[in-house]
């Protein structure tokens, strides 16, 4: 029997239940969850790291905005709280669409 103790999307259990498999699961309290979804973002970091094709890579990073749109939750925003800061963040200083790699600032 393998043992996961892990965060898993809410609909998981459905999954493992319609699959006529037994499983345990418990709900975690505030501070839990939120430790458990900063390592479930390393743990989808890591798989988007180790993705081999784009379109790998692609459900990895939509796994990384679901661990990320939670955690703007449980950090007290909305989705669209966190996108205003994003875009506020963009306009003050751009994106990355122009591939800007700075190599040294003279501080003389």
């Amino acid at each position: 029997m393998p043992i996961y103790n892990k965060l898993v999307r809410d609909q998981i259990p459905q999954v493992i239940e319609s699959s006529g498999k037994s499983f345990r699961t418990r709900i975690l309290d505030e501070e839990e969850y939120q430790q458990e979804l900063v390592v479930k973002l390393k743990e989808e970091s890591a798989e988007y790291f180790a993705a081999q094709n784009p379109k790998d890579s692609l459900e990895e990073l939509a796994d990384m905005l679901e661990v990320i749109r939670a955690l703007a939750v449980v950090h007290g925003a909305s989705w669209e709280e966190l996108e205003a800061i994003r875009e506020r963040k963009a306009e003050a200083r751009g994106g990355f669409q122009e591939r800007v790699y700075l190599i040294d600032v003279d501080d003389a």
